[in-house]
């Protein structure tokens, strides 16, 4: 059966202001001088603890761990909030799931966030389940996470499975699972980095990605 996997950050959402802000909080915290917003957009996307150990210029656990912690004071009450849905988002779940396409979120944002984005947002009457990382980490690994998802649903990978998401972690863990990577454009990854991930096409809006579904016979 036609199934979309959809990642959250920079593809369904636009969480700029609420993840750059609290990670300068976060190094704030540590006694770091944080560097300007938009230079802490390359955060958005995959897993936040490497990115703090990049920050940081260190990777020791208790470090990265402490620096998380500062993170999610903010994130967790306001920077949650700091966020907007892209547009043609809505139209694009309405029109997919009218089609009968089973709908998923698979982000390695902590499932705790990620669930109350999605409700905030009423993006919930639209997926059958959301699935996200633990607190601790777990399977904050997209490939892990894609493992976990498919299993949870008695999911096989395939062409008839697409993985939508902006950034190349997005892309490889589709093609580690034989699923069909979509590289959203409008996000916070570049077109190089999508394809050489294994991206299996592009699209420049959620009207595109639209069309480029209805070709793959996934909407």
């Amino acid at each position: 059966m036609k199934a979309v996997l959809f990642d959250l950050d920079g593809t369904l959402t636009d969480p700029r202001e609420g993840i750059t802000r609290s990670i300068a909080h976060a190094l704030e915290r540590m006694g770091r001088e944080p560097p300007p917003l938009d230079d802490l957009c390359f955060a958005i996307g995959p897993p936040l603890r490497a990115s703090l150990a990049k920050l940081l210029g260190e990777d020791r656990r208790e470090t990265v761990e402490q620096a998380l912690a500062h993170y999610r004071e903010r994130f967790a009450d306001v920077g949650l909030f700091e966020n907007a849905p892209y547009d043609g988002i809505a139209e694009l779940l309405t029109a997919l799931q009218g089609s009968g396409t089973r709908l998923f979120v698979a982000t390695s944002k902590p499932l705790v966030y990620a669930d109350r984005i999605v409700r905030h947002f009423g993006f919930d009457a639209h997926f059958e389940a959301v699935h996200g990382c633990e607190l601790d980490g777990t399977r904050e690994d997209k490939r892990d996470l894609l493992a976990h998802l498919l299993a949870t649903h008695a999911m096989q990978g395939g062409h008839d499975i697409a993985m939508v998401g902006d950034r190349g972690v997005d892309m490889s863990a589709a093609k580690l699972h034989g699923l069909r990577g979509l590289g959203a454009l409008w996000g916070y990854g570049s077109r190089s980095e999508l394809l050489d991930a294994g991206a299996h096409d592009l699209a420049e809006s959620p009207e595109a990605l639209r069309t480029k579904l209805v070709r793959a016979h996934l909407a």
